[in-house]
């Protein structure tokens, strides 16, 4: 469902945000990756966006200039989930039941890339370090 999508290995993801925006920057960065494309993300988020540190999996963790949140008035938020889990377990379930009802209604559909057999697990994990992947893979000990 995504309106936009920029290949950053293709496009100055700057520049092409500015186009998308008609420049007036992004609401919100979800960053799973961290690395070279953080700051970019930052810098071309809108006045009071909100870019979220989910984690690093580039490897790098980025070095952020702390004058970027001031100018723009913007939030830099830790996403840490597992320990979100463990401090609120409550939420969490919440959270969990609101998420598989959401799938069960159909309000939410995410991409299913591929199902992978339990046994064929490292195909999963090399298709995703090799950026096969579009979507969510599946490792199932149930396949069929």
């Amino acid at each position: 469902g995504a309106d936009h999508v920029i290949n950053y290995a293709q496009e100055d993801l700057r520049t092409r945000i500015k186009e998308i925006t008609d420049g007036n920057g992004i609401d919100v960065v979800y960053d799973p990756v961290g690395g070279d494309y953080s700051e970019s993300a930052l810098r071309s988020l809108s006045w009071n966006g909100r870019h979220l540190v989910v984690g690093f999996a580039t490897g790098d963790i980025p070095s952020i200039p702390l004058n970027l949140p001031l100018l723009k008035s913007c939030q830099v938020v830790g996403v840490f989930w597992g320990s979100f889990a463990q401090k609120f377990p409550g939420e969490n379930m919440k959270n969990s039941i609101e998420l598989i009802q959401m799938l069960e209604k159909g309000t939410i559909n995410p991409h299913i890339h591929k199902v992978f057999k339990l046994e064929d697990a490292a195909l999963a994990l090399e298709e995703m370090m090799d950026r096969q992947v579009m979507g969510k893979v599946v490792v199932s000990a149930v396949h069929g």
